[in-house]
């Protein structure tokens, strides 16, 4: 059960660099600096983001989508009174006074055009916005987390976004890795995602494998779609190589490839060939092999059973029937 003291984890996984956003997202929950999470597309940033508003803001979370605010754009962020454009016939909140005593999050702030950039700075100096046709201002009472895929500092330096609003909202700066740089999170991903959508579905160890070896340029996101594809497509419980996407078998079968051009090359080339080794010892049982190997596991990850399944190449459920066949 999740202890409400320290609010819902923000990312799965148990990489060093997971483990550490986690903890600073936790951290950051007591606090109301402005936070900036950067990352590529489908790397988690609306989930960090929930994660920190969630470990102390008890007040709405309100998402705004900068790359989608249409061409009203001021309109849809501070509001409007009756009769203060052509068309509105009625007043309107805005996205920021919905945030009101919570959490506005600015996502892809990079996408915001320069005259709204502007304004929005002045929210953040003045801690006050106004309604288009309103005669006062209302308190801007809510915490702001901004993220972008793109290099603002780039960006500023090119001259696309201000430089003033970016150190306003660089004060906490997070960078989320993608999930080709924390594969040892694949396995509890795959497994938290099947039990979402697949609840009896298991990948084979040869799926789960090409799974950890593909590059996932898409992220988190992509893994999530995948696995949701694979089961909606599959009714019988094993899925297998056969079933991965389309992008992940061409991964795998171009690694295969190059794994036997080099096999290829070496046989070429006599010298390449290392003379076979003769153990010195009689031949071993394949079950004291496979008990050895899965105890070097354990020790290698400090017990970690998903990293360890990972690194023989077999199902957390396998896994887990053989440690208790072996009795480890």
């Amino acid at each position: 059960m999740q202890d409400p003291a320290i609010g819902p984890p923000a990312l799965i996984g148990r990489s060093p660099r997971v483990r550490e956003i986690n903890a600073l997202a936790r951290k950051l929950g007591r606090s109301d600096s402005p936070v900036l999470l950067l990352g590529e597309t489908g790397t988690g940033k609306e989930v960090v983001a929930r994660a920190i508003h969630g470990s102390g803001v008890r007040g709405p979370f309100v998402p705004i989508d900068c790359s989608l605010l249409g061409p009203l754009l001021e309109s849809d962020l501070f509001g409007h009174t009756r009769g203060s454009f052509t068309g509105a016939v009625a007043t309107k909140a805005g996205l920021l006074e919905m945030a009101e005593g919570g959490t506005a999050f600015f996502d892809e702030i990079g996408e915001l055009p320069p005259e709204i950039q502007a304004k929005l700075l002045r929210v953040l100096q003045e801690k006050e916005f106004r309604a288009l046709g309103a005669l006062t201002g209302r308190k801007a009472r809510f915490r702001v987390i901004a993220a972008t895929n793109r290099d603002l500092a780039r960006e500023v330096d090119a001259g696309r976004f201000r430089r003033d609003l970016f150190y306003r909202l660089n004060v906490v700066l997070v960078r989320l890795p993608p999930l080709r740089d924390r594969r040892e999170d694949i396995p509890e991903l795959v497994d938290h995602f099947l039990e979402h959508y697949g609840h009896d579905h298991e990948l084979t160890p040869e799926a789960l494998a090409a799974m950890t070896q593909y590059d996932w340029p898409g992220n988190v996101r992509e893994l999530e779609n995948a696995i949701q594809r694979m089961v909606a497509l599959n009714s019988r419980p094993c899925l297998r190589s056969g079933d991965l996407p389309s992008a992940v078998q061409g991964s795998l079968a171009a690694a295969q490839c190059e794994q036997l051009e080099r096999l290829a090359a070496a046989l070429a080339d006599p010298a390449a060939i290392a003379t076979p080794r003769i153990p010195p010892r009689g031949v071993v049982p394949m079950d004291q092999l496979e008990r050895r190997a899965i105890a070097e596991a354990l020790a290698t990850t400090h017990g970690d059973r998903a990293r360890a399944a990972l690194l023989l190449g077999m199902g957390r459920t396998t896994l887990y029937r053989k440690l208790k066949r072996y009795g480890i």
